[in-house]
């Protein structure tokens, strides 16, 4: 029988027929990403698979110290498919915690050292957590309390684990609990471990276009293939180090760089920081060979070779989202350019492309299963080349489903199972061959960096200030970062509207992420609205744009 074994509530699951489809067609493997991770392990065993500023972990080392966490995690009375909060940064202890859980089975959820209140009561209790894992180590915030408060929230949770912690009363330190398993026991007892490869393996998050992130349940199967695809589009092999300073944590890593190093042999490379000198220890030290970058961070690779801490002559590629022209033009290298999301679908560029599609494109879907249709937003009426449409997907790594989230899903899906992603994009005949383009978002978020902010969210939040009768956030053209927040305030008759420092001293009590804070804010007597009575964001983005060019014009 195909498909999931042991349901569990709330979490859609892909129809059997597709899956006999994707199977038969050799485009969905028959094992999940644990099983192919303990393979890759045993195969890669004497080769480096973690670079830190501590020092490098092999494959057979890596692979000890997770089965002997998985042990302790069951030692603590945690069960396969029970839920554990990720809140850590960058860190070996963050791959040897990540590893563990899904070699134990359980299902690790992907939120942000960033998130705060507001998001973790809500993730942990809609996930039902057991336990929260944060990194003790960070200078400006204690996460350790941080979890201790949110665990009298979440009413399921019963483990705090802390990652490159002092002891702590209450507490289950990572170190402590690998060192408390026999290695051989473990082990064994990981590989007796029945596994379901049609069964949820990891919940990452949705920016989202109402209220706080959705869960994203990703298959163990289907997150396995999304990883092996990428690794064979990029070429990556045992001789390769990859080097992706962004979150760990986020599905963009841990689809384009981590986990694909992982199950094909590569090396994975963590700067001690993201200071330009830290990184260059990392080219000096470790020679990495691939080279993933947003455009926003493009500064401090060229503060890293301008300050003369390190070369980057041993980078044979690179990879980026929003930057490919650039990165190729002023590297020389060959450049990926790419489209890709957490609930699935990824498009590349092939090193082989002729420039016009590398500068201009995003490429074509990695599987011969995934599905793309183009409509008109708001309709499903599909629309041709050279137009631009909503990207509409559906295939062997697509999710079927939000988490425990009906009525969303009415939303974000076709009658036919055709995801709604809110993006813009235009296909394009080059060569013979259709060719995606990115262009632009229908949905309300402002793109920052490599976060996603959900206008929706924030309105809500600036709504409860004291002082605000009517908010409406849009995006601000930005050069490093491609968008900044913009606040537009109306304000309460006979108050002025909070400054950017008012909010956010606001915005931290009320317990929302620091990247989600407005960095400007436009005091307004009344939002824009279109002829017919309704928000005209656009309106907006338009005026905030004029402003800014006419600022950098007369400084």
């Amino acid at each position: 029988m195909v498909g999931v074994k042991q349901p569990i509530p709330g979490v859609v699951y892909p129809p059997a027929e597709r899956l006999r489809a994707y199977l038969a067609a050799g485009e969905l493997p028959e094992i999940g990403l644990a099983e192919a991770l303990c393979r890759s392990f045993a195969t890669h065993a004497a080769r480096p698979a973690l670079h830190s500023p501590e020092g490098s972990i092999t494959y057979a080392e890596l692979d000890s110290i997770t089965d002997r966490l998985a042990a302790a995690f069951w030692s603590l009375g945690l069960q396969p498919l029970d839920r554990v909060l990720f809140q850590c940064g960058n860190s070996k202890e963050l791959v040897y915690a990540l590893v563990g859980c899904l070699k134990a089975g359980l299902i690790p959820v992907c939120t942000l050292p960033s998130h705060r209140e507001r998001e973790i009561s809500y993730l942990g209790n809609h996930t039902e957590a057991r336990a929260h894992i944060v990194h003790d180590d960070d200078p400006k915030f204690d996460l350790i309390d941080f979890a201790q408060t949110m665990r009298a929230e979440i009413s399921s949770m019963r483990h705090i684990i802390s990652l490159r912690g002092q002891p702590r009363p209450g507490i289950s330190r990572l170190e402590d609990l690998a060192a408390s398993q026999n290695a051989a026991t473990a082990h064994h007892a990981v590989r007796e471990l029945p596994r379901d490869p049609f069964q949820a393996g990891i919940f990452q998050l949705s920016g989202g276009t109402t209220s706080i992130p959705k869960v994203i349940p990703r298959m163990a199967n289907d997150y396995l293939f999304n990883m092996q695809r990428t690794a064979q589009w990029l070429g990556y092999g045992p001789s390769d180090t990859l080097f992706m300073p962004m979150p760990m944590i986020h599905n963009a890593c841990m689809i384009c760089f981590l986990g694909p190093a992982l199950i094909s042999g590569a090396a994975f490379a963590i700067p001690r920081d993201m200071t330009p000198a830290a990184w260059g220890e990392v080219f000096n030290a470790h020679r990495p060979t691939f080279i993933g970058l947003i455009r926003a961070l493009l500064p401090r690779l060229e503060a890293m070779l301008d300050e003369g801490h390190a070369s980057i002559s041993s980078v044979r590629a690179f990879w980026s989202p929003d930057g490919a022209r650039v990165f190729r033009e002023k590297f020389h290298r060959p450049t990926y350019a790419m489209f890709g999301m957490s609930e699935g679908l990824n498009m590349y560029t092939k090193a082989t492309d002729p420039d016009e599609i590398i500068d201009t494109c995003v490429g074509r879907p990695i599987s011969s299963c995934d599905e793309v249709r183009l409509v008109e937003p708001g309709t499903n009426r599909e629309v041709g080349f050279d137009e631009p449409g909503e990207l509409t997907c559906r295939g062997p790594y697509t999710l079927s489903g939000y988490y425990n989230a009906p009525e969303r899903n009415l939303e974000a899906f076709t009658p036919d199972g055709f995801y709604r992603s809110g993006d813009l994009m235009i296909k394009r005949q080059i060569n013979g061959e259709t060719i995606y383009a990115f262009a632009g978002r229908a949905k309300d978020i402002v793109s920052r960096g490599h976060e996603k902010v959900n206008c929706e969210e924030l309105e809500h939040a600036l709504s409860t200030h004291p002082a605000v009768a009517d908010c409406a956030i849009v995006g601000m053209p930005d050069p490093r970062l491609g968008e900044r927040i913009c606040a537009y305030i109306v304000a309460k008759p006979g108050q002025t509207a909070p400054t950017v420092a008012q909010l956010a001293d606001y915005l931290r009590t009320y317990g929302l992420a620091k990247f989600k804070w407005p960095e400007r804010i436009e005091d307004v007597p009344s939002l824009n609205l279109t002829k017919v009575g309704k928000l005209d964001k656009a309106a907006m983005r338009q005026d905030i744009a004029q402003k800014l060019a006419a600022e950098a014009a007369n400084p």
